[in-house]
Parts: structure tokens; sequence; C-alpha cells
């Protein structure tokens, strides 16, 4: 492989939204809930951990929902390089794995494309979107701020991937230093 060629696998790190403030009268519009402040401080903490165990990002693909963009600009910020966070409409509530996948091989397309990309979204899509890529049937559960990495072929990244390690938010944060 030549160095311009870039890697030829994607480490793809699902991450589902921080804790929100509960659907109901103060916001009808489910698409503009924000992160509580525990759900702030919470995932900071969480980020903390994934910085302590050397996660780096090239980019962070978010979902244009309050919450998930507030969770994306968290890990973003408490990453270190920080990396480019861009939204990306099929990872709003309700989109398909299908047009996750294509997001994901559009910003990873090119020998210099990123091949370290955090995806932050909603439950049951991000289950769906990992089943999918481990090649499993049904949906696998993600917690509020619970994040996983899974690797697949950047020629493939619709996979079957490879699941490296899965953490919950608490996992997380205990690992923060």
């Amino acid at each position: 492989m030549s160095p311009a060629a870039g890697p030829t696998s994607l480490e793809l790190y699902l991450v589902r939204h921080a804790v929100a403030a509960e659907r109901g009268p103060d916001y009808p519009d489910d698409a503009l809930r924000p992160l509580t402040d525990d759900g702030v401080e919470r995932f900071r903490r969480a980020v903390s951990g994934l910085r302590d165990l050397g996660v780096q990002l090239d980019l962070v693909l978010t979902s244009p929902y309050v919450r998930a963009h507030e969770t994306a600009e968290l890990l973003a910020v408490g990453l270190r390089p920080r990396p480019k966070l861009v939204v990306v409409d099929a990872l709003a509530a309700g989109e398909t794995p299908a047009g996750v996948i294509a997001a994901v091989a559009q910003h990873s397309a090119t020998g210099r494309g990123a091949s370290r990309i955090a995806l932050v979204g909603h439950e049951p899509d991000l289950g769906e979107l990992a089943a999918r890529l481990l090649g499993a049937k049904g949906r696998i559960e993600f917690k509020k701020g619970a994040v996983c990495r899974i690797d697949v072929d950047r020629a493939m990244p619709s996979g079957p991937g490879t699941l490296r390690w899965f953490l919950t938010p608490r996992i997380l944060r205990d690992l923060s230093s």
C-alpha cells in the first residue's frame, strides 16, 4: 500500500446521543430537544474515557437533531486533534442504514478521505446499523452515550465488519482519568 493510497479499512465509531430533555410540551418538535446539563457532564466524562483509550477521529458525522449535534460537538471538542464535524441528514431519526453507509462511503472514498469516523445518531437506528455492519439480524441496543467501534473494509463500508469494542457510558466514564 502506498502512503498516498491511505488505509484500506475504516474505523467506525457509532455513538448514541447523550441524555436529552424529555419529550413533551416543552419540546413539541422532537428534533429540537437539547441535552440536559447532566447529559452534557456525563458525556464529557465519557469523551475523556475515549481520549484515555487513545481514540482519535478524522471526522464526526452527526444527525441534524439538536441533541445529537450537541453530543457530536462535545465529542469533537474533547478529542485531540479535533476532528471535523459534518451534519448528515441520513443520521436523523428514522432514516435507513443504507443512507448512513452512503454518507460514510462519500466521506471516505478517496485515499485522502477519512478513515476514523464517528457517527452520532439515535436509537433504534444505530442499533440496526450496527447489526447490519456486523452481519447480524435485528438490532443491538445502545444506551444513551454508548459508543462502539466497528472496523469495515473501505471498499465495502456496508460490512461485514469486525466489532472491536462496545462500551457503555458508565464504563467510558470510569475509564476517564
